[in-house]
């Protein structure tokens, strides 16, 4: 696999929103709360996290175990499409420690866990960050 325009824009996307993630959980958990910056981050976050899933249907890998080219990993598509609508609905109906629960349990399993499964050695990132160094044992 080659890094064609889809994957960049997906690693981008996935990049950007594991970095603002962070911020936009503290603005609300901090001892200060900063509300304006936990809502543009948030919603900066949310795009980049759509934008992760749309992109991520236009990538298909034959190699690893796979049905149609989509990989186990692909089943994050709806599980992030199912946090998010959960989210905004529990926003909508002002139960904030569900809209929280939901966007902790989200960057936790979209971002941390899943960029994790990326840096295995058998994946194309992986393959970027320990290809120079396996090559080398």
């Amino acid at each position: 696999m080659q890094m064609s325009p889809v994957i960049a824009v997906h690693l981008t996307a996935a990049l950007g929103a594991f970095a603002l993630g962070p911020v936009a959980l503290y603005a609300r958990l901090a001892p200060v709360q900063r509300p304006r910056l936990h809502r543009a981050f948030g919603y900066a976050w949310v795009t980049l996290m759509v934008l992760t899933a749309l992109s991520a249907l236009f990538i298909r890998d034959y190699q690893l175990p796979n049905l149609g080219g989509y990989t186990p990993i692909h089943l994050l598509v709806p599980l992030t499409a199912f946090g998010l609508t959960k989210s905004f609905v529990a926003l909508a109906r002002k139960d904030y420690a569900t809209h929280r629960r939901f966007m902790q349990n989200l960057y936790r399993d979209t971002c941390v866990i899943a960029g994790l499964f990326t840096l295995l050695p058998s994946r194309y990132l992986g393959q970027l960050v320990w290809g120079q160094w396996l090559g080398l044992l």
